[in-house]
């Protein structure tokens, strides 16, 4: 029987997984009336979970971030501006239009100190960890 060749099968498969794991960690989902979604990089460092979302050529008033609850909301617009009325574009290949990236947050997320900062195409969101309160050990003394 004849198999097609798939090489990257097995790449797909680890994507997948990595993928799965990052889900477990930080939920997120995408709500289906976004015109595109851009790519989203998550990761922990000490004391802040990270998120760089990719958006170039947009500006940050165009960008919003918020949190309702539990869940952080990153949305925005890219337009499409056309330079000139007389070009002709033989392809367009750039994502215009609204997105919307919701993430759920952990608990031990400080949302009162939640920052955004767009830089060279990148919105790096950082959030906090809430600082572990330290199990205060007291001695009793034990009488006879």
């Amino acid at each position: 029987m004849f198999r097609p060749l798939e090489p990257f099968k097995e790449l797909t498969t680890l994507q997948e997984r990595i993928n799965k794991m990052f889900e477990d960690v930080l939920p997120s989902f995408s709500l289906q009336d976004s015109k595109w979604l851009p790519a989203v990089d998550i990761y922990e460092t000490d004391g802040n979970i990270q998120i760089e979302v990719e958006v170039p050529g947009m500006n940050e008033k165009d960008l919003k971030v918020k949190v309702e609850d539990n869940t952080l909301t990153i949305s925005g617009e890219r337009k499409f501006e056309k330079k000139e009325s007389k070009d002709n574009y033989y392809r367009i290949e750039r994502n215009y239009g609204t997105f919307t990236r919701s993430f759920f947050l952990p608990d031990n997320v400080d949302k009162e100190q939640i920052k955004a900062k767009y830089e060279n195409g990148i919105l790096k969101v950082e959030l906090p960890k809430k600082l572990e309160a330290k199990p205060k050990e007291i001695e009793i003394a034990v009488q006879k």
